[in-house]
């Protein structure tokens, strides 16, 4: 930066702060935590020198802060893939069984909004398609903060639910799915170039609860990638316009979570190594009836509390998911 001609090739320059920004925040946030546990093991040699309550209940409370912001470094410490540090584009669509399966698909949106808001995240509604009775046929939310995709991404695949269905005048037990789609919001600097002709943009009247203006006018936007034949579409939105920014934000997050996929296979190829690169198979169950238990069936992680898993405490899988994977 230092340079006389760095100026010189702006686009350039701002990619590079944009670096030096994060870069900064790992090694600031580590120093910081450094100097701390640095006072701590001073402090604790003082009690060794010389013994004292009070000293001794302070270093008991500064180990208790320090401990948890330690486990949280480690933690981003696994996170070494580009893409992790971004946010989080999460999709959700429940499976086949109408009502039932619409309702775990809610369930499971409201636990994701819950473990944005307890970490700080910022959530963005991008499209949210209510269904007929009850739940929702589609969601799909933004989940802006640092390392938001690193963490959930930990969440990608199918959820399985058992529960003794709201829905059934016999309460019957039933067993529904829904699939859960995480993919990394894309940063200016991404590699990730979209050409208008290779669009093909559809406008339709938006469908549900949504006034007289939404159901009147032509503010649905679906945009299928024709080299891809991928689709999106979004009528969260009254604006026509602002549904196709949100629907360009989540293709180009598909974009962007296909090429790192694919490099990720590449790389397993050459390497001649089996990696963790599916995504499509169950991966947890949630057990609500005959007893409670939340099971991650790729660590064996088990939470009896489904009621705190459902407010958002997902932590310790997604933890243990990320303890366990194979580095790419």
């Amino acid at each position: 930066m230092a340079a006389p001609d760095f100026w010189n090739d702006p686009e350039g320059a701002q990619k590079l702060l944009v670096e030096l920004k994060s870069l900064k925040r790992v090694i600031d946030g580590f120093h910081a935590l450094d100097r701390e546990v640095t006072d701590a093991r001073g402090m604790a040699a003082l009690l060794e020198a010389e013994p004292d309550d009070a000293l001794a209940k302070e270093l008991e409370q500064q180990a208790d802060r320090l401990l948890p912001r330690i486990q949280r470094l480690e933690l981003r410490s696994l996170l070494a893939e580009e893409s992790d540090a971004h946010g989080a584009i999460v999709t959700i669509h429940p499976g086949a069984g109408g009502t039932e399966s619409q309702d775990w698909a809610q369930m499971l949106y409201r636990m994701y909004v819950r473990y944005a808001e307890r970490n700080g995240y910022a959530v963005s509604v991008l499209d949210l398609q209510p269904g007929e009775e009850a739940g929702i046929k589609d969601a799909t939310i933004e989940v802006d903060g640092e390392y938001a995709y690193g963490f959930l991404k930990a969440e990608h695949g199918v959820h399985r639910l058992v529960r003794i269905s709201p829905f059934d005048a016999q309460k019957r037990r039933h067993t529904s799915f829904a699939s859960v789609f995480v993919y990394p919001q894309v940063g200016e600097d991404a590699p990730i170039e979209v050409k208008e002709a290779d669009l093909r943009i559809d406008t339709y009247r938006a469908g549900g609860a949504g006034g007289q203006h939404v159901n009147k006018t032509e503010s649905a936007v679906r945009i299928t990638h024709l080299p891809s034949g991928l689709v999106v579409q979004c009528q969260n939105e009254r604006s026509q316009h602002r549904n196709r920014d949100a629907a360009m934000k989540v293709l180009l997050a598909r974009l962007y979570a296909q090429r790192i996929e694919d490099e990720r296979a590449k790389r397993a190829a050459i390497g001649g190594g089996k990696k963790d690169i599916s995504w499509g198979n169950q991966i947890r169950s949630y057990v609500f009836q005959p007893y409670t238990q939340v099971k991650d069936h790729r660590t064996d992680v088990v939470v009896t509390d489904v009621q705190a898993v459902m407010d958002g405490s997902i932590q310790p899988f997604i933890d243990a998911y990320l303890r366990r994977k194979e580095p790419a």
